[in-house]
């Protein structure tokens, strides 16, 4: 079941978001800021310890195009909390994931998709800044992934969530999302390429 959602709750494109903003709901340590959202983003042959995180966070700025709200391209979604920044995730055209075409099984194991087709949108992150969880922010950016998806023209949009190890609370470490945020958002499992992995989609 999903968890409410606060009325103070409000959740925008990342480029009507100050950088700052952006960077604060990331922190200072932990592995959204080593990131920066760059896993799917990375470029042929690059690994995380060829570019300092200073410009991962040049990267994700130019990517979601932060305090720009003018700008017609943004690759996500920013959560605040009584005007507190505190929830990302990325969202954006499938083939925009360029670490995602390069991978031989997430999502592709079992399917038959074409990888170039920009009408499929995709969800690669989505998480709740520390000190705000259990509040039903990662639900509520799942849901507005969709209509942002939706609104924009897309076909489909796409997540790729992690099971949670028994016992463990049903949304914490993986910032790919569990399957219960998805569900809760509408998209149902379409394949489940590992153990625990799970692909899931909704079809507009």
């Amino acid at each position: 079941m999903a968890e409410g959602t606060p009325l103070d709750l409000k959740i925008v494109p990342a480029n009507k978001a100050s950088c700052d903003d952006l960077q604060t709901v990331f922190g200072p340590r932990g592995d959204a800021a080593f990131c920066q959202c760059q896993r799917y983003k990375l470029r042929p042959k690059e690994a995380f310890r060829k570019f300092p995180v200073e410009e991962r966070a040049h990267r994700l700025r130019i990517q979601t195009e932060c305090g720009n709200p003018g700008s017609k391209t943004t690759s996500g979604l920013v959560a605040y909390l009584g005007g507190e920044p505190v929830g990302w995730c990325a969202v954006e055209p499938r083939p925009r994931f360029t670490g995602l075409l390069r991978n031989n099984r997430v999502p592709w194991e079992g399917r038959s998709e074409d990888k170039a087709d920009e009408s499929v949108w995709a969800v690669t992150c989505v998480f709740t800044r520390v000190g705000f969880r259990r509040r039903g922010v990662a639900y509520a950016l799942a849901r507005a992934a969709v209509t942002h998806a939706r609104e924009r023209g897309a076909r489909a949009l796409e997540a790729y969530p992690i099971v949670p190890k028994p016992g463990a609370q049903t949304w914490g470490g993986s910032n790919e999302g569990s399957p219960s945020i998805f569900a809760a958002a509408g998209l149902v499992e379409v394949n489940a390429p590992t153990l625990r992995r799970r692909v899931m989609r909704i079809d507009f």
